[in-house]
């Protein structure tokens, strides 16, 4: 049995697991609840899925996963639905797809939310009857579909933002501001020293992980320093200002394309107003850029760019994982707290932590660790499938649900990704004494 989804004790309190399973569906369901049907409906590009699909497929991953196969007799309530909901799970048949979910009138929202309901239930009512065997079996899985739900949370924050962001009305908003956490500026960066040589990482603890975070394993690492905080919007204005995204010999090669192929010159959601100050979007409205926030919503190579503009570098991936090991206080997350946006940076709390606030672009390449293997059977698309030209980032946002977030979370996207809540620290090789 692989790891992650290995039966362990702390699995055994079946009303507990209960208990998360509920709570998470109902997450998922006062996310939505802000939104129109017709905001449910939309897709705006190619990464971005509806609300409704997101409420559906999530729905269809305890179908599949835990009634089909635990629920004798079980029938889903239409054979549709399999084709419909089905995401990349290429050994579970055909599937609608991805640049079409938009198009997906029908199913009705309120048929998804009967579906919705119907699977809950039945799920509940698994996890109360089944024998002790089949619940070391069902159990597991319940876990990955709890954190696989909440994967899906963070995605519709982060879909529904550049939603509401496309509305030719001023920027409807969808959250309440997060409250004022006092800052009194972001202050200068300061520089964390480790020591290089023989480091471990992975997960080493009892708990949930997916499959892509084991084994632990030993990796070499020279000596560095690494920034106490992550870049803010006001230092990434003077690299626009400086002319970072006019200046080739910043970028990587296929960045400079990227850029120049989509005309960016900021990052997603700033606005530029004709007197020369700027706006941000954000899930409560436009409002000014608030200069002491972490910048958020830059893509692989805006931070690789802005990185050599510094005359830094991107940490890899095992030195933010020992900086948030070493440092696990968290910060903006969701549910934990008003409003779905980083906070601002404060010169008085250092280091700024890893976890919450924006993810953070690595150096590394999404890749398996050496010993990897996927869980066998369908379950197994869930990550290995996806290790190829893929960066790593780390950390999770104040779109990631509090509790589904760790040190070991390997989260993943294209280097031209930017409508993730995605942002920037530094590194450097230690001084010589």
């Amino acid at each position: 049995m692989h790891p992650a989804l290995a039966m362990r004790a702390d699995l055994a309190d079946r009303a507990a697991l209960k208990a998360r399973f509920e709570t998470a569906r109902s997450q998922t369901e006062q996310l939505a609840a802000p939104l129109e049907p017709e905001d449910c409906q939309v897709q705006t590009m190619v990464d971005v899925s509806p609300t409704k699909w997101h409420l559906a497929h999530t729905t269809w991953f305890f179908e599949t996963f835990g009634a089909l196969r635990f629920k004798a007799g079980y029938a889903r309530p239409d054979d549709l639905y399999g084709y419909l909901y089905n995401s990349y799970y290429e050994a579970l048949g055909r599937k609608w797809s991805r640049p079409e979910r938009g198009l997906l009138s029908r199913p009705l929202l309120r048929e998804v939310m009967a579906y919705r309901s119907h699977v809950t239930a039945l799920v509940g009512d698994l996890i109360d009857t089944v024998s002790d065997n089949e619940w070391s079996e069902l159990a597991p899985i319940v876990e990955l579909g709890i954190h696989h739900e909440q994967q899906h949370q963070e995605l519709i924050c982060t879909d529904i933002k550049h939603v509401l962001s496309r509305s030719p009305r001023p920027y409807a908003p969808y959250a309440p501001a997060p409250g004022a956490n006092g800052h009194g500026g972001a202050g200068p960066v300061s520089w964390i020293g480790f020591e290089g040589g023989l480091v471990e990482i992975g997960m080493d603890e009892d708990g949930f992980a997916y499959d892509n975070e084991y084994p632990r394993h030993k990796r070499y690492l020279y000596d560095f320093e690494i920034a106490s905080r992550p870049v803010t919007n006001g230092e990434f204005r003077a690299f626009i200002e400086d002319g970072g995204y006019e200046t080739a010999a910043l970028w990587l090669s296929d960045g400079w394309d990227f850029i120049q192929r989509n005309g960016i010159e900021h990052p997603l959601y700033w606005r530029r107003q004709d007197d020369g100050s700027w706006l941000e979007y954000t899930l409560s409205g436009l409002k000014p850029l608030d200069e002491d926030e972490p910048v958020c919503h830059v893509s692989g190579y805006e931070a690789a760019a802005y990185a050599e503009w510094a005359g830094q570098r991107l940490p890899s991936e095992p030195e933010l994982e020992l900086l948030a090991r070493a440092h696990p206080d968290r910060g903006a997350l969701l549910f934990a707290g008003p409003g779905v946006h980083p906070h601002a940076l404060n010169a008085t709390a250092r280091p700024q932590c890893v976890i919450g606030g924006v993810w953070e672009w690595s150096s590394s390449a999404y890749e398996p660790y050496p010993g990897y293997s996927p869980p066998e059977g369908a379950v197994g698309e869930y990550n290995g499938k996806f290790m190829s030209s893929q960066q790593v980032l780390r950390g999770g946002s104040a779109a990631t649900p509090q509790s589904h977030i760790r040190p070991t979370y390997r989260n993943f996207f294209p280097p031209g990704a930017r409508w993730q809540f995605s942002g920037i620290r530094l590194a450097r090789k230690l001084a010589p004494a």
